[in-house]
């Protein structure tokens, strides 16, 4: 037989070989449990949401998710580890704007590539962000709204902290579009997450938070924040008095800045297995006791196809290519 057409035969099987083994594997999965990593700290939104999600995976397929918190670098470091994971279907990601929509044009070397590294499973949810400040500081200084925070913010440049749960996040963003439309002046604080953020910000040792609403409507409601404005263009059911930030008029119009979580594996990991993935949390999403959880906690359950996170990835980062641009951001 011809040596080159021998050749062709045995990778004709060797392909049809390794196919039919990952058919197998990807109908068996999973075999063993799964981690979902989410690069913050724990308490925040990111945390939170992956916790839910992991949950509900853990009955769906029955076997145990865990939740690996990897903090750090604005998300990078947690997503880098899952952006080298094998693409098995066994370590996965909570995603968020930042990791997958701020970053690349935040950091000048990313030490992953949002696009390329990655097999977009599903949007989890999408989130506005809140405008909350401490209770003692917003009484002090008599500031009860949108407008007569901007007044204060004007009357004393770089004198006032903002936090955030690290740099490049949707709420560090938040934060320096709305200086950039103000033209305010205040100093930037970035944490590893926004539980530690939040913790300083009730302790004093911050004086504002443009937070994820879902860690902060529980501090929120409890009367420790005080919420002045949302980020998102239409008001959150879950805090009807609080007012769209971009309602507020003035340089404000047009104001809008919100969050969004989801799910991703590592780049080469079977359809069959991101499929399943998807369909699986797409399901419990829809359920009327999971969704109605995420309602009450400010964020918007969606759980759309592959094809359609993807979509929405490449759309964001371009959007937030701009806000970086305009606004001046670097990473500090």
């Amino acid at each position: 037989m011809n040596t080159r057409i021998l050749r062709r035969l045995c990778a004709a099987v060797f392909t049809t070989l390794a196919f039919a083994a990952g058919s197998v594997s990807a109908q068996n999965y999973p075999t063993k449990p799964i981690t979902i990593v989410v690069p913050f700290a724990p308490g925040g939104t990111t945390d939170i949401l992956a916790r839910a999600v992991g949950a509900e995976l853990t009955k769906a397929l029955g076997q145990q998710v865990i939740i690996d918190n990897r903090p750090g670098a604005g998300g990078n470091i947690g997503t880098q580890l899952v952006a080298h994971a094998a693409p098995d279907g066994y370590t996965l990601l909570m995603g968020t704007v930042g990791t997958h929509g701020i970053n690349q044009s935040l950091y000048p070397k990313l030490p992953y590539d949002p696009i390329k590294d990655f097999a977009p499973v599903t949007l989890v949810a999408a989130v506005p962000n809140v405008l909350v400040l401490n209770k003692a500081f917003a009484e002090k200084n008599q500031i009860t709204d949108v407008k007569s925070f901007v007044s204060y913010a004007k009357a004393h440049p770089g004198k006032l902290n903002m936090a955030s749960s690290g740099n490049g996040t949707s709420i560090h963003l938040a934060g320096e579009l709305f200086k950039t439309q103000t033209k305010t002046f205040m100093v930037h604080i970035p944490y590893r997450g926004s539980s530690p953020a939040i913790a300083d910000l009730i302790g004093g040792q911050a004086d504002l938070m443009f937070d994820n609403l879902p860690s902060a409507i529980g501090h929120i409601k409890s009367g420790r924040l005080v919420a002045l404005g949302v980020t998102s263009s239409k008001p959150s059911a879950a805090l009807p008095n609080v007012p769209p930030i971009a309602q507020t008029g003035g340089d404000l119009t047009g104001y809008e800045a919100s969050s969004w979580f989801g799910i991703l594996a590592p780049a080469a990991t079977p359809k069959e297995i991101v499929t399943k993935l998807q369909q699986e949390i797409s399901k419990s999403l829809a359920s009327p006791a999971v969704k109605e959880k995420m309602v009450a906690q400010g964020a918007e359950p969606v759980g759309n196809t592959p094809e359609q996170f993807a979509a929405h990835i490449q759309a964001e980062t371009k959007k937030w290519a701009k806000v970086v641009k305009d606004s001046g951001a670097k990473v500090d």
